[in-house]
C-alpha cells in the first residue's frame, strides 16, 4: 500500500476523538481543543465513556455508538486499547486513524511490539491507513484540520513538512508561523507502523496545494519505496530532508576496508543525492532552506554558481566572499558592459568590482541604480543585496528601492534575489517587506550565501537527474557460468571468504582488469606457480582470517627467482604463525609483479547497508586508507554519468585528472570498473562484501592488485525474490530482455529502455509524422526537449516499464517504443505506444503491446488503460484486437478511454 486512503487524512468527511477529555493538561483535552477550534466544518465526534460532552459537544461512549461513520478517527487511549478500537473502526468502515499513543515496543519491549501487530492485523484487511504510533498527529490548514496536540495551529501555505519527531514539529511551527510562512500539510509520524515517507511523498508529489516538501527523518523503513518515491516528487516539486541521529550508528568492527569506511551517515547522504532531494545539517538550515526554496526565483537552465554582491559595506562584502569560497561558490565576473554602468551610477569611491561596495552613504537610488546594472549582466546568476544600518539612510526606503527594481524586471529575466538587512529591531520592518515580496531575507551575509548555495545545490541534483549518461563501452557479457560455479563451490564448503585467487577470477569474469594470481598450498607449489607465471613476483599469506596481511608479514614483493620465493614462503609461514597462531592458513598466493610507475592507488569496494542495501565506495586506496579517509559511496545500479559523479566527490579526483608532468589516468576505464562493481551487486546476492584495494590507475587503464570477496550465508541467500531484491534502486531488468518476429518473419530484439537510450529515442521521435506525434502526444511538437527525453529514458524500473524495439540493422536505432506507468498501489498503469512511421504495418505495434501486457499480468497490475484520440482508427483497432474496452469520455469527446483487465500471471519477481 502506498496513497490508498491517504485522502482521508487530510479531506475527511468527519472526525472521532477517541480518548477526548475535558481533563486540563491532557493529551485528549489538547486534541480536543485544537479539532474543535480549528475551523473544521465537517462533525467531530468525541468518544469519552465518563464525560457527556467534550467542548460543549455531546460526547458518545463507543465506537459502535458513534451516529455515523469517521472517515478519519484519533486515538488517544492507552496502548492495549488500540487493537480492538482500530479493528472496530474498520469494520465499520473507517478509513484512516492516527494513533497519537506511545507504547508500541518503541525501546523493544516484546509487548508493545505484539500491540503493534495486533493493530496493524487489526488495520490492513479492511485497507485502514494508520498513522504513527507514537506521533503527534497531523494538520491540514487549508482544511481547517488539527488533528495533533501541538501547541499552535499552521498558517496555511504550500509547504508540507512530514516528520519522525513531534518535537521537531512544534519548533517548524513557531519559527514559520513568525515569519507569515504557512504550511499545506504537517504530519508527525512517529513511529511509522503503516504510513511511512514513501507513502506520504507519493501522496504530495501530485497534490496541488502543496509547492515543496520538507522531511525530518531518523531512519528509512522500506529503502526501494523510499527512494523510489522521492526520486518521482523531486522531479517534480523541491524535497528538502534533514537527516537525525548522524552518528548513533557508528561503524562496528568491520572486516574489510569498505566496511569501515562505509558509514551508514554517508550512506543516507548518497541516497538523498541519488534521489534528488537537498539535504540540510541544522534546524537553522533547514528553516533557512525552507525560506530560499518558498519564496526565491529559481535558477535557470545553465545557470551556476555565479554570485554578484552588492553592500554599503566593505567588511560585509569580505564576510559574504569568504563563505561564497567556503561553500565552494564563485563570485561573478563583471562584464565592461556592466563596469561601465557601475562607474557611471555610483561615486569615485566605490570597490570597483566584486563585491560591489557602494559606500555607506549609499541613498536608495544608488541602490537603485547598481541592482539595475548588475541584473543585466550575463555572468551573474544571481545577486546577494546587503545593507547594514547608516544614520544618513532610511533602510525601508533602500529595501523599497531594491524591491521595485526587482519586480519591474520581466518575469523571464528575473534572477534569485538574496538580501541581508544587518541589525535587529532597526530593520524588522525591512525584512518583513523582502517576506511579502517574496524576496529570501538573512539577518547574516554568511546565511545568505547559503541559502544561495542551497539553490545551486538543488538545481545541480535537478541537473543530475536529468543527465544523458554516456554509454558503456561494448564490452563481452560476464562469464556468468563460471562465476556461478566458483560460487557453488566456496558456499558448499561453508566458506564466508574466497581466496585471493578466487576473488580475482570473479572480478575478471565481470570485466575488472586483474593481475594473474595463482594458489598454492605450500613453499614448493609457490615456487612452481612463480616458475610458471615468470618473475619478478609478488607473495601473500592466504588466509581467511587475516584482513591486512603487511601487519603480520604475509606480503613479499619483486621476488626474483625460485630460491626467493621458497626462502620468502618459509619465513613468512614463521612468521604469521608467530603474530596469528590461531588464524587458519590455506597457503599462499603468487601473482605476476605490476609495474605501473606513476599509478594512482584506489580502493574500489561493495558492501552491504543496513537500510539501503549494497552500496559501491570509491576512493584512495594503499594501506594508510582509514587514515586518509579520501572515500564517497553510492547506491547501485550506477551508469557511466554516476559512476564519473562517485569519482568527482574524492580530492583524489583531481590528481587523476594529471596535474604537472602526470598524465591523467584514463577516468573512463575506472568508472567502467565502478559499474562492473555494481553489475556484481545487481546479479550476485551471494556476494556481501568486496574490497579492490590497491586499484592501480593510469593513462593506460586500470589493474586489481589484491582483491577479497565476503560471501553471505547460503541461508541468508534469498533467490525468491530475483537477485537485485537487495538494492534500494531496481536495477536494470536483464531478464525482460527478449527475442520477436514482425509479421514479414523480420527477428527483432525487445529490452527495456536505458537512460542512455535518449539520442536513439530522439531520432525515432525524428521518423514520427507530424500527424503521429499529434496522435501520440495528443498535440504538436516540433522536437522532443532534453527534459522530456530524459523523463522518458530515466524511468524508475521500479514502478515504470518501457520496452524498446531494436533495428537488426542498427542496434543504435530504435523502431519502437511501448510503456505502463503504474499507479502507487500497483493496480492500474497507463499505457503508452510509439512506433517509427516507416515501420508501421507490420505487426510492430501489436507486437510490443502484447509483450507489455505480459509483463503487467506478471507484476500485478490488474488493469491497464490509455486514452487515444477519437479519429486515430489504428490504435483502437490495435487495442480492439488485444480485448480492450473502450467509451468516450465524457469531458472530451474527441477522446476514447480504452481499458483492459489483467488476469493474475506467474510473478517473474520485482528485484
Amino acid at each position: 500500500m502506498t496513497t490508498r486512503n491517504l485522502e482521508s487524512f487530510f479531506h475527511p468527511r468527519s472526525v472521532a476523538l477517541i480518548g477526548a477529555s475535558g481533563r486540563k493538561g491532557s493529551v485528549g483535552h489538547f486534541l480536543a481543543r485544537n479539532l474543535f477550534h480549528s475551523g473544521f466544518q465537517g462533525p467531530i465526534m468525541p468518544v469519552n465513556p465518563r464525560r457527556e460532552s467534550i467542548e460543549g459537544v455531546l460526547a458518545y461512549p463507543s465506537v459502535a455508538s458513534l451516529p455515523r461513520v469517521p472517515d478519519l478517527a484519533i486515538i488517544c487511549t492507552p496502548p492495549e486499547t488500540v487493537p480492538d478500537l482500530t479493528r472496530e473502526l474498520a469494520e465499520r468502515g473507517t478509513k484512516a486513524v492516527v494513533v497519537v499513543t506511545a507504547g508500541f515496543g518503541e525501546g523493544g519491549q516484546e509487548t508493545g511490539h505484539n500491540l503493534r501487530q495486533a493493530m496493524l492485523s487489526a488495520a490492513r484487511p479492511h485497507t485502514l491507513r494508520v498513522v504513527g504510533p507514537n506521533c503527534v498527529g497531523l494538520l491540514a490548514p487549508h482544511q481547517g484540520l488539527n488533528a495533533s496536540f501541538a501547541h499552535q495551529a499552521a498558517l496555511p501555505g504550500d509547504m508540507a513538512f512530514v516528520t519522525q519527531s513531534g518535537a521537531i514539529v512544534t519548533a517548524m511551527l513557531d519559527w514559520a508561523t513568525g515569519r507569515g510562512i504557512g504550511f499545506s500539510h504537517v504530519v508527525s509520524l512517529g513511529d511509522m507502523a503503516d504510513v511511512d515517507f514513501g507513502d506520504m511523498l507519493d501522496y504530495l508529489a501530485v497534490d496541488p496545494q502543496t509547492r515543496a516538501v520538507m522531511l525530518y527523518v531518523e531512519a528509512v523503513t522500506d529503502a526501494r519505496k523510499f527512494m523510489s518515491a522521492a526520486r518521482a516528487c523531486a522531479r517534480i516539486k523541491p524535497v528538502i530532508v534533514i537527516k537525525g541521529g548522524r552518528n548513533a550508528e557508528a561503524a562496528k568492527a568491520a572486516t574489510s576496508h569498505t566496511g569501515a569506511l562505509a558509514g551508514a551517515d554517508e550512506v543516507y547522504d548518497a541516497a538523498f543525492r541519488r534521489a534528488g532531494v537537498l539535504r540540510v545539517f541544522t534546524l537553522e538550515e533547514l528553516f533557512d532552506a525552507v525560506q530560499t526554496l518558498a519564496t526565491s526565483t529559481p535558477l535557470r537552465h545553465g545557470d551556476r554558481d555565479r554570485l554578484a554582491i552588492l553592500t554599503n559595506g566593505g567588511g560585509l562584502g569580505v564576510l559574504a566572499t569568504d563563505a561564497l569560497i567556503e561553500h565552494k561558490g564563485h563570485l561573478a565576473e563583471l562584464s565592461d558592459e556592466t563596469m561601465q554602468g557601475l562607474e557611471a551610477a555610483l561615486p569615485p569611491t566605490w570597490s570597483h568590482g566584486n563585491p560591489v561596495d557602494i559606500v555607506g552613504d549609499a541613498d536608495p537610488e544608488r541602490y537603485r541604480n547598481a541592482t539595475q546594472n548588475l541584473l543585466e549582466d550575463k555572468g551573474v546568476d544571481a545577486l546577494l543585496v546587503m545593507h547594514c544600518p547608516v544614520a544618513v539612510a532610511d533602510p525601508n526606503a533602500v529595501a523599497e528601492s531594491v524591491i521595485e527594481t526587482v519586480q519591474a524586471r520581466p518575469s523571464r529575466k528575473r534572477k534569485p534575489i538574496f538580501t541581508a538587512w544587518l541589525g535587529d529591531q532597526a530593520v524588522a520592518e525591512s525584512r518583513s517587506l523582502f517576506a511579502e515580496s517574496h524576496i529570501p531575507t538573512y539577518d547574516t551575509p554568511e546565511r545568505a550565501v547559503r541559502g544561495f548555495m542551497h539553490l545551486v545545490r538543488y538545481r545541480r541534483g535537478q541537473e543530475e537527474l536529468m543527465e544523458t549518461p554516456a554509454s558503456l563501452p561494448d564490452e563481452k557479457d560476464p562469464d556468468r557460468e563460471s562465476v556461478q560455479a566458483l560460487l557453488e563451490e566456496a558456499l558448499a564448503e561453508g566458506r564466508e571468504w574466497l581466496s585471493e585467487p578466487e576473488a580475482k577470477a570473479l572480478l575478471s569474469c565481470y570485466g575488472v582488469a586483474t593481475v594473474e594470481t595463482r594458489k598454492a598450498a605450500d613453499p614448493d607449489e609457490a615456487v612452481r606457480q612463480a616458475e610458471e607465471i615468470g618473475f619478478p613476483v609478488a607473495l601473500k599469506i592466504l588466509s581467511p582470517d587475516i584482513t591486512h596481511k603487511s601487519d603480520v608479514g604475509g606480503v613479499k614483493l619483486d621476488l626474483a627467482n625460485s630460491d626467493r620465493v621458497r626462502i620468502a614462503a618459509e619465513e613468512m609461514l614463521k612468521r604469521v604463525r608467530q603474530a596469528r597462531p590461531e588464524a587458519q592458513v590455506d597457503g599462499f598466493s603468487v601473482q605476476a609483479m605490476c609495474r605501473r610507475p606513476g599509478a594512482q592507488e584506489l580502493i574500489l569496494g561493495l558492501t552491504e547497508d543496513r537500510q539501503f542495501g549494497p552500496v559501491i565506495l570509491f576512493g584512495e586506496g594503499g594501506t594508510a586508507v582509514e587514515v586518509i579517509r579520501d572515500k564517497a559511496v553510492g547506491l547501485p545500479p550506477l551508469n557511466m554519468t554516476l559512476a564519473h559523479s562517485l569519482m568527482a566527490e574524492t580530492r583524489i579526483h583531481d590528481r587523476l585528472k594529471g596535474y604537472r608532468a602526470q598524465a591523467p589516468a584514463d577516468l573512463d576505464a575506472i568508472a567502467a570498473a565502478l559499474m562492473h562493481l555494481s553489475q556484481i551487486a545487481a546479479e550476485r546476492p551471494e556476494v556481501r562484501e568486496i574490497d579492490i584495494n590497491p586499484l592501480l590507475a593510469d593513462e593506460k587503464g586500470v589493474i586489481a592488485l589484491d582483491a577479497r570477496v565476503r560471501l553471505m550465508p547460503r541461508d541468508a541467500v534469498d533467490n525468491s525474490r530475483g537477485p537485485a531484491y537487495r538494492l534500494a534502486i531496481r536495477p536494470y531488468p536483464r531478464l525482460l530482455e527478449q527475442w520477436g518476429h514482425l509479421m514479414d518473419g523480420t527477428e527483432i530484439f525487445m529490452r527495456p529502455i536505458r537512460p542512455e537510450d535518449e539520442p536513439a529515442l530522439n531520432e525515432l521521435y525524428k521518423h514520427l509524422t507530424p500527424d503521429d506525434v499529434r496522435m501520440r502526444f495528443f498535440s504538436h511538437m516540433a522536437e522532443l526537449s532534453h527534459e522530456s527525453a530524459a523523463r522518458f529514458t530515466q524511468i524508475d524500473y521500479n514502478r515504470e516499464m518501457a520496452l524498446v524495439a531494436i533495428s537488426p540493422e542498427n542496434p543504435e536505432d530504435l523502431w519502437g517504443v511501448v510503456r505502463i506507468a503504474a499507479d502507487p498501489e500497483n493496480e492500474r498503469a497507463e499505457y503508452a505506444v510509439a512506433v517509427r512511421s516507416d515501420i508501421k504495418g507490420r505487426g510492430l505495434g501489436y507486437l510490443l503491446m502484447r509483450r507489455i501486457l505480459d509483463y503487467a499480468a506478471r507484476r500485478g497490475i490488474q488493469e491497464v488503460w490509455g486514452d487515444v484520440l477519437s479519429e486515430n482508427a489504428r490504435m483502437l483497432q490495435l487495442v480492439k484486437d488485444l480485448g480492450f474496452d473502450r467509451r468516450l469520455l465524457a469531458e472530451d469527446t474527441n477522446v476514447v478511454r480504452v481499458s483492459r483487465k489483467l488476469e493474475p500471471a506467474k510473478s517473474q519477481g520485482k528485484a
